[in-house]
């Protein structure tokens, strides 16, 4: 019997508040990962509501699936989010869905099972694949890629400072004859070579060229780019936007999409127009303030710790 990983739903309650469901409405949970949000969407929905989940992860459409047999208002998509608005137009619902929920990032599942590769803690191949019926895994990158674009990779995707030392080694232990195809292969590495100045407190030293190489294999900020342009075609008037970020890079990517389409397109100042047509040009408007776990989320699962919600309005 395959092993099965919990999975403790984060901000739960208030990304699904963010939506302010109607009983009737039409919603999307882009990122179903184990159903959390979803099921919670669906315990607000009367019998006419309707719920569409997305998920590349094998695994979470396999659990989805079990979730649209039980349940006639739900649907499974096998997809990136960021095919959404496609998704919707083909179903001819675009311009008429109510909510779009994004929970992003790497789930605990794929976390905690060590074959998925994601995880520097526990060793399994170092796969990192989102979706691992398809596509390049890390170790395959790692064995292809120049030392120059692994270290542009850790230093814009993890905005790690010691790139330069971690790619150069990590090539040197390859040209070596070396295997790199272990997640405690890379980890023990990066952890060998990094000089205890450069260490962060109560952080492993493999923690950012991890989450880069993620990042980078998964093409995830390019997704989220993606996702977040589809909700505005997605979204009828009216309808909630609501983003759950986990690391600083994606939460400044929603921040701005917010705050861009809340404040319009940028016109030269001196420009003779009216309010009514700079409004125009608004196409969202943000729903109160970023809202972060409480401490008692937060001692429950310390996986929330870094964990930010924005919500936003589409506009009629």
């Amino acid at each position: 019997m395959a092993e099965t990983f919990s999975h403790v739903t984060v901000l739960l309650k208030e990304a699904v508040d963010g939506l302010n469901i109607k009983p009737d409405g039409i919603y999307v949970d882009g990122t179903f990962g184990r159903g959390g949000h979803s099921r919670e969407i669906l315990s607000r929905l009367g019998p006419d509501g309707r719920l569409y989940g997305i998920d590349r992860d094998p695994q979470a459409v396999a659990v989805a699936q079990e979730l649209e047999q039980a349940d006639p208002r739900f649907s499974i998509i096998h997809g990136p989010f960021s095919g959404l608005a496609d998704y919707l137009k083909e179903r001819g619902l675009e311009g008429k869905v109510d909510g779009v929920l994004l929970d992003l990032g790497v789930s605990s599942p794929q976390l905690d099972d060590a074959e998925r590769g994601f995880s520097f803690l526990r060793d399994g191949p170092l796969d990192m694949r989102m979706d691992n019926s398809q596509g390049e895994t890390a170790a395959q990158w790692l064995e292809r890629a120049d030392a120059k674009d692994i270290a542009w990779v850790i230093r814009t995707f993890g905005e790690d400072k010691y790139a330069g030392p971690i790619s150069r080694a990590i090539k040197a232990h390859l040209e070596e004859g070396k295997p790199l195809t272990r997640t405690r292969d890379l980890a023990g590495l990066i952890e060998s070579i990094t000089p205890k100045h450069k260490l962060e407190k109560g952080k492993h030293p493999a923690t950012r060229t991890f989450q880069a190489i993620r990042i980078y294999i998964n093409s995830e900020l390019e997704e989220i780019e993606r996702a977040l342009a589809g909700s505005l075609l997605a979204l009828a008037p009216q309808g909630r936007l609501s983003v759950i970020s986990f690391h600083s890079l994606e939460d400044r990517m929603v921040k701005r999409f917010m705050r861009r389409q809340s404040q319009g397109e940028p016109l030269p100042p001196g420009l003779p127009l009216t309010e009514d047509q700079i409004n125009q040009t608004r196409t969202m408007k943000t729903v109160g303030k970023a809202l972060k776990p409480s401490d008692l989320e937060v001692d429950d699962n310390t996986r929330s710790r870094s964990s930010v919600l924005r919500v936003a309005e589409r506009l009629g």
